[in-house]
């Protein structure tokens, strides 16, 4: 664990200059360091408003209202001190400089108050990570799913399986450890396998859940590709409602892969266009098709454009599992077709309209709002939300089936602390450290 020896301090709000700019500290010395700026430390918890002057030169530095958090009772489990000054550049320049030149301060990394809390734990790895997607929501289900984690949807659960497999387990040792004792039952294995068959279908119900609430946090990815030419540009700005890419009627003019996230009707979606794909001779070209042909293998959904004018015979490449793939026949402005002709349903849906005029835009955008809403549904109230979450659930629930094969005592209490251990993993009561550096690189500085 972390050195906690240092007081850390940061600019915990946004970029200066604004109304108001928090300025935080966590570790032993915040104490000292109101009682510098401040000249004293006010009544825990309340607002206090107070002159904070720079010990070097006694210069007033902004007059702010203070609030004081003695630990345990804090965010972070240590001393915490909030300063909540006015916004200028100035004002929060002189205020970090001073928490800077004191002894024992230093500034905070990228989430260390964050990992402090749960180094103290105030908060487990879950409850972390649906911290980082609240910072991160850009839609409300996003929001109300990540206030799930972070309030301890997944890793109460993940605990209170831990405490019955736990007891579970005890129960078996002292099978094996008292086998000799006339007061120990003989069926204390069968009770221990009757609460892990429990358990695990209970894993496994969770894990039933169609990946929704991962599709709900990293959003769909919905891929835009075809021939050069077909008008994909076009498609992709008409449902961004912005130029979001360079439209020009040379083949090729599409290189590299554009993503554009956007919201359709509150759920999150990445739309990606990539270059035409076809056989082509420049290694530049045969580069954009290459990254094009992996970010369509990756997508949820593939919108295959073509020329409506262009060969009805060419080929389309075929739907893959977790991948659908609908046909979008473009430029119906040049030729003679209605533009609210739809064939097919579900896999495989064909769609008629002009990128340039609008025209049948607004079916294809009711078909994916439709997708969206099947693919992700009620994916906040899903369990799991993270690829993390999931391998740690599947290794729990796969010892915890096999503890369910006939084995000796031993064995079996072995299974019962493989199961044990991942959900300790999960919601990081141990064995984490390694992992612990991937989960807060992402935080920003200050949380």
């Amino acid at each position: 664990m972390a050195d906690h020896s240092d007081t850390i301090f940061a600019l915990s709000s946004g970029r200066v200059p604004a109304a108001i700019a928090v300025v935080r500290m966590s570790g032993p010395h915040a104490r000292f360091g109101l009682e510098t700026l401040m000249g004293r430390v006010p009544e825990p918890r309340r607002a206090t408003l107070a002159r904070l002057r720079d010990p070097a030169t006694q210069d007033l530095l902004d007059q702010c209202v203070v609030l004081w958090f003695p630990g345990p009772r804090s965010e972070t489990g240590e001393d915490v001190a909030e300063l909540q000054l006015h916004g200028g550049p100035a004002v929060v320049a002189g205020v970090l400089a001073a928490l800077g030149r004191l002894p024992g301060f230093r500034p905070a990394e990228a989430g260390e108050f964050t990992r402090r809390a749960f180094e103290n734990g105030q908060l487990d790895l879950t409850a972390v990570e649906g911290l980082a997607d609240l910072v991160g929501a850009e839609t409300q289900a996003q929001r109300r799913q990540a206030l799930l984690q972070l309030r301890g949807q997944l890793g109460q659960r993940a605990d209170a399986w831990r405490k019955e497999l736990t007891e579970a387990l005890a129960l078996v040792e002292a099978g094996i450890d008292f086998s000799d004792e006339g007061d120990v039952p003989l069926d204390l294995g069968a009770s221990a396998r009757a609460k892990a068959a429990e358990i695990a279908d209970q894993i496994g119900a969770a894990l039933a859940d169609d990946r929704r609430g991962e599709r709900l946090r990293d959003g769909l990815v919905i891929a835009i590709a075809g021939p050069p030419n077909a008008g994909k540009s076009s498609l992709l700005n008409r449902l961004a409602q912005r130029e979001a890419a360079i439209v020009s009627p040379y083949a090729g003019t599409t290189r590299d892969v554009i993503e554009v996230h956007m919201e359709l009707d509150g759920y999150p979606v990445t739309l990606v266009d990539t270059a035409g794909i076809r056989e082509a001779a420049d290694p530049v070209e045969q580069e954009g098709v290459r990254r094009a042909r992996a970010r369509v293998d990756a997508a949820d959904l593939v919108l295959w454009l073509r020329d409506a004018g262009g060969d009805a015979n060419a080929s389309v490449p075929q739907e893959s599992e977790g991948r659908q793939l609908w046909q979008v026949w473009n430029k119906i402005d040049l030729i003679d077709s209605d533009p609210q002709q739809e064939d097919g349903e579900g896999a495989g849906r064909v769609f008629r309209l002009s990128a340039k005029t609008g025209a049948g835009l607004d079916g294809l955008i009711a078909a994916l709002s439709g997708y969206a809403a099947d693919a992700i549904g009620s994916g906040e109230g899903a369990l799991i939300t993270r690829a993390r979450h999931r391998h740690h659930l599947s290794e729990a629930r796969a010892a915890l089936l096999a503890a369910q094969a006939p084995k000796a005592e031993e064995l079996l209490a072995e299974d019962l602390r493989v199961a044990a251990a991942a959900l300790g993993r999960l919601t990081g009561r141990i064995d984490v450290e390694q992992i612990l550096d991937v989960i807060f690189r992402d935080f920003c500085i200050g949380k």
